[in-house]
């Protein structure tokens, strides 16, 4: 069955065609008789499109609106798009989801644990300050070398492989961090592979030093951040309650510099207290980083910085009202990438990816700071999910199997959701910890997605004018 989205944003009418991928910027008439036709139904062919009976029925649901002869010039070019491929076209995915699921587990990255200690004491943080629902621990070089070991073994004939240098505050253990970056070093040459570094920071520790060796072995880096100083300090204090802004902004805008403004990004999180985040997200533009992402907080009700399904329609007009700005920053020369609103219209990932997402608990694992293996890092401390080990491997393969088998088929919200091809059915950690399974789909999260995507292919129509 075919599957079109439909939407207007900041004046534009736009038709998504699903299983193609193609994207329409169209006038209203075309707009209308497209849904018209939709109406009519959903299932249109090239056949059913000619038909006689089918302008007939259109003439009379447009007729107050449009000639007829208008009516019939547009749906004459619906019909050529349709014959092409490009419009009501049918899927072809959901059969080769099976060759997914057979496909053997190839791991190609690892999140390392560096530190379960946190010199910060975010309000929101899922890791509880860098214990992960455990106890405060520094990975031994030992254990991050067995965990190179364990990533080079399991990563079959792939090269490039990534390992994430991830807390808690990996800078709390720098001199493990450096260490096993030379003992990768090391290793490329004899196993054939290259290790692609990237260090997630809190910025409190970062100096010349540590910025030097970043930018010579850090494929990336990511910085944490929330906005402005008063929205920062409010959630990401110091443990005596003083904020982190201070401190932390002058050192990025270094290292961001240093950077060429490349291979980088100022990673934020917005809650409810600060719904008006567009202006955070313009505020750390205008600090200069050109590399910005800003996650909405993922927390239950009980959580008074949560997000509800009440903040939706303030949070969607603070992306509209983003995407419109960046827009008019893009073409005045002085834009900026924003993670969320990035997309590829034209290639994209793999089937592979558009159909099960990121790869945890099969392509990717965390591992804790004395070698246990789990699925990812939101599924740290919560023993069901506990895979296996450095030293003897993956224990419980199964659960590599139900992660295997969880796709945009195995989620009945994701079936005839427009996003699916885009999000890869969302966070399985996020599905897990709202409704049980990792089959399901955290909602409020859904409706970002879908928002984000409209305004990404939206600011595509603007800039290609």
């Amino acid at each position: 069955m075919a599957l079109i989205h439909q939407y207007r944003n900041n004046g534009y009418h736009i038709v998504l065609d699903v299983y193609s991928g193609a994207v329409h910027v169209v006038d209203r008439l075309c707009y209308d008789v497209i849904r018209g036709l939709r109406e009519q139904n959903e299932d249109q062919t090239a056949e059913s499109l000619a038909d006689p009976r089918t302008a007939e029925e259109l003439l009379r649901f447009l007729g107050q609106a449009y000639s007829s002869e208008d009516i019939l010039d547009a749906l004459c070019e619906v019909r050529e798009l349709t014959e092409a491929g490009r419009l009501f076209t049918r899927d072809v995915y959901e059969p080769y989801i099976d060759e997914v699921k057979k496909r053997k587990t190839v791991v190609k990255a690892l999140c390392l644990h560096i530190a379960h200690d946190c010199n910060l004491a975010c309000r929101y943080c899922f890791a509880e300050e860098g214990e992960y629902h455990g106890r405060r621990a520094l990975m031994s070089y030992e254990v991050g070398k067995k965990a190179l070991d364990f990533l080079i073994a399991n990563s079959g004939n792939r090269r490039n492989l990534e390992v994430d240098f991830f807390g808690g505050e990996p800078l709390m253990n720098w001199q493990v961090v450096k260490d096993l970056v030379a003992y990768g070093r090391e290793q490329e040459a004899l196993h054939g592979k290259h290790f692609r570094f990237t260090v997630t920071t809190n910025g409190v520790l970062l100096n010349d030093e540590i910025q030097d060796f970043i930018n010579a072995e850090m494929d990336n880096v990511v910085l944490s951040l929330d906005g402005r100083k008063e929205v920062n300090d409010r959630m990401r204090p110091f443990r005596n309650g003083k904020g982190s802004y201070d401190l932390i902004v002058p050192k990025y805008r270094r290292l961001a510099d240093s950077r060429n403004q490349e291979r980088y990004y100022v990673r934020g999180t917005f809650t409810r207290d600060n719904l008006d985040f567009s202006e955070d997200v313009l505020h750390m533009a205008d600090l200069g980083f050109r590399q910005i992402s800003m996650e909405p907080v993922v927390g239950q009700e009980t959580d008074p910085y949560a997000i509800r399904s009440e903040d939706l329609p303030r949070i969607f007009e603070e992306y509209d009202k983003l995407a419109r700005i960046m827009v008019e920053r893009e073409r005045s020369g002085k834009g900026f990438q924003f993670f969320h609103f990035m997309i590829d219209l034209e290639g994209g990932p793999c089937v592979a990816k558009r159909l099960s997402g990121c790869g945890s608990g099969t392509e990717y694992l965390a591992v804790t700071p004395w070698g246990d293996l789990y699925p990812c890092h939101q599924f740290v401390g919560d023993e069901k999910f506990l895979m296996g080990n450095v030293d003897e491997g993956v224990k419980r393969p199964e659960i590599a199997d139900a992660f295997r088998e969880c796709s945009v088929y195995s989620k009945e919200k994701c079936r005839n959701c427009f996003a699916k091809f885009y999000c890869s059915g969302g966070c399985m950690a996020n599905s897990y910890h709202f409704h049980g399974t990792i089959h399901d789909a955290y909602e409020i999260g859904c409706e970002m997605q879908r928002k984000r995507i409209e305004c990404a292919i939206m600011m595509k129509a603007a800039l290609a004018e």
